[in-house]
């Protein structure tokens, strides 16, 4: 597996990256070009998506659109087939947070999961039919959250948005494994909190970055190197949250339907206090 992606991620090979303006799918995209990949980069943002491909020394292919267009993503994959020839790397950043709750209307609900979920679904039914058919070694990485693992109250929508993510991408390593033997896979990238405009509207490269998030970089190191690893699972700490307490959530919140206990438990009057306790164990 290690040697498979040391030969994805290497020069000459090329990348999709969506939502690659800014935030992260910026920061992994110029990853990749010092990596030497060639790189299709896609956002709706043109003026930012301009900018940066003139940043980036490599062969950048900068298509503008939306994520949940699906004309705009099959632009995306025949304009990066004639320019390149086949793409090795997909990486399905794209995402938008706005909150909509349980029982909100289904149109408050649905560019939330067409950005954070079916763009991503859709991209795979444009992309990895060719991965398959080729003769190469490819990986698709699709951006899951924490919030799709022990979904906490309070945004619904994005928790069951990423929630789809994260079982979308588990049953594509499957099915990729039986039809490629692995020469295709899966991976889920699911980043901590993270200095991005996503989570801090309105920042600048200039500004001073808070004590608490990672810098898209340092998640960019952390990523990477479990990637060329071959992992599927890629959680990232930030510089609140170490790897053992996320494994400590996410346990206590699968063992919510082990034992039986209240929805969303954690965050429940009755059993918040022995949460708490559970976690200074």
């Amino acid at each position: 597996m290690t040697n498979r992606m040391h030969a994805i991620i290497s020069t000459g090979r090329t990348a999709v990256v969506t939502g690659a303006a800014k935030g992260i799918g910026a920061a992994i995209a110029r990853d990749l070009a010092i990596r030497g990949m060639n790189l299709a980069l896609f956002d709706r943002d043109g003026e930012a998506l301009a900018a940066f491909a003139r940043s980036l020394e490599t062969d950048v292919l900068a298509v503008v659109g939306d994520v949940a267009s699906m004309d705009d993503l099959t632009r995306l994959r025949d304009r990066t087939i004639a320019r390149f020839g086949a793409v090795d790397l997909l990486i399905n950043n794209a995402g938008m947070m706005r909150k909509a709750g349980p029982w909100d209307a289904p149109e408050a609900w649905r560019e939330t999961l067409d950005v954070n979920f079916t763009s991503a679904l859709a991209a795979q039914h444009l992309f990895v039919p060719g991965m398959i058919a080729g003769d190469r070694p490819a990986a698709i990485v699709n951006l899951g959250s924490k919030e799709g693992i022990t979904t906490p109250p309070g945004n619904a929508a994005y928790s069951v948005a990423k929630a789809g993510i994260k079982v979308l991408t588990e049953q594509l390593e499957h099915e990729l494994r039986d039809a490629t033997g692995g020469r295709v896979s899966a991976h889920l990238l699911v980043p901590g909190y993270t200095w991005t405009p996503m989570n801090f509207p309105g920042m600048r490269e200039t500004d001073a970055k808070p004590e608490a998030p990672w810098s898209a970089g340092q998640l960019v190191d952390h990523f990477t190197a479990r990637l060329l690893n071959g992992d599927f699972y890629v959680i990232c700490p930030d510089n609140e949250v170490a790897s053992d307490t996320d494994a400590r959530r996410i346990r206590w919140a699968a063992e919510d339907m082990i034992q039986n206990r209240p929805a969303l438990s954690r965050w429940h009057p009755d059993w918040a206090g022995r949460f708490a306790d559970w976690m200074k164990q």
